[in-house]
């Protein structure tokens, strides 16, 4: 699949495609779906107990990428100003991911972002094998700056991180926070 489904119709309806002159049935994207691998928001020793608490309250597991050697999509940086820590986890319900801000160290100040099927983000992976493909990753100001002007316009002042939302190996997204809002700009292709 060369572009990430927006619709689970249209995703489904894409999924039986050649690798290597193989046809991989809609049944394989299925269990591909099934069979991310989703941890408990309590895998994370670095996440604060009140952010792993509101995300079990929520229901939240962390689906991983695919081939992952560590644990991943959750991350930590100054999202919303340069002066301190925010957080932003990958939150799984119902096979379905949503990036959670949490504004400092506690869960009263969240933003949800980029609410999409996990499905979404399977493709082929090396093997002819199918995987979830999204993660997250700190996009610096040094970062930002390089990135192409796609999207919507870029701030004057780039001074804190963003959110790089990316489905590996295709592009991303990265979400930065200007003016009391969330903006998307254009990451790695």
């Amino acid at each position: 699949m060369g572009h990430i489904c927006r619709m689970w119709l249209v995703c489904w309806a894409a999924a039986e495609v050649s690798v290597l002159g193989v046809q991989l049935p809609q049944a394989d994207w299925l269990r591909a779906d099934s069979a991310t691998v989703r941890l408990t928001p309590n895998t994370f020793p670095n996440l604060p107990v009140s952010i792993r608490t509101e995300m079990e309250r929520r229901g939240c597991t962390v689906p991983q990428p695919f081939g992952s050697d560590r644990r991943r999509n959750v991350i930590s940086g100054h999202f919303i100003d340069a002066t301190r820590t925010d957080w932003a986890a990958l939150c799984s319900r119902g096979k379905r991911s949503v990036i959670l801000v949490f504004h400092g160290n506690a869960f009263r100040d969240v933003d949800e972002l980029a609410d999409t099927a996990d499905s979404d983000y399977l493709q082929t992976v090396p093997g002819g094998r199918i995987g979830f493909s999204r993660g997250l990753a700190v996009a610096t100001p040094a970062v930002i700056m390089r990135a192409p002007e796609a999207g919507d316009p870029k701030p004057r002042s780039i001074d804190h991180d963003g959110i790089d939302d990316a489905f590996e190996g295709k592009g991303s997204t990265i979400f930065y926070w200007t003016e009391e809002n969330w903006i998307r700009l254009q990451g790695s292709d």
